[in-house]
């Protein structure tokens, strides 16, 4: 199964593939896709179609089974907060375009996943992600997050077709689970 992982921000969206065979994980490629070096800051329609192209690309160059985006955090500037989701969901809309899966998951997630620590910074969780998929060098702050969406997901898959095939034996809905009632 090859996963795409992607970190949106309207300047630098990080993007990061990996190829999951069992248990082993092996790094694709990754990479940013930057707003900002043709177009003007106040450009916010512009950004969001290079973002929602630069996406499409990459689902065409590399052709993931399943993706993974990060969650919007609430900043303490709500303007800021509104722009990211604006990139995250030109972000998922590209996905969605292509028929892909997209799971979700929280920065302390991935961290959680990948570091051990929900409160790890940057520097480490490119250590991480380069000593699990045993890369010559760090990556970008942005690809690293996006990798590490990735290697999440690889490890949050797994756990959740187990759960959905012990609700199946048990004949138990995801409406039902939620509700928090069993047989």
């Amino acid at each position: 199964m090859r996963i795409l992982g992607i970190d949106p921000g309207l300047r630098t969206t990080g993007f990061g593939l990996i190829d999951v065979n069992g248990s082993d994980l092996s790094y694709v490629a990754s990479g940013t896709i930057n707003t900002t070096k043709h177009i003007e800051r106040g450009q916010l329609p512009a950004r969001l179609k290079i973002l929602f192209d630069g996406i499409r690309e990459v689902v065409a160059r590399y052709e993931p089974d399943s993706t993974s985006v990060e969650i919007v955090f609430v900043n303490v500037n709500p303007q800021s907060t509104l722009l990211l989701g604006q990139a995250r969901g030109a972000c998922i809309t590209a996905l969605v375009s292509l028929d892909l899966p997209v799971a979700e998951y929280t920065a302390l997630q991935m961290k959680q996943a990948v570091v051990g620590y929900g409160r790890a910074d940057k520097i480490q969780v490119q250590e991480m992600v380069r000593r699990l998929l045993a890369l010559p060098g760090l990556p970008g702050p942005d690809a690293a997050d996006a990798l590490g969406l990735a290697i999440t997901h690889a490890h949050a898959a797994k756990a959740m077709a187990r759960l959905a095939q012990a609700d199946s034996a048990m004949g138990v809905s995801s409406g039902q689970y939620k509700a928090g009632r069993s047989r």
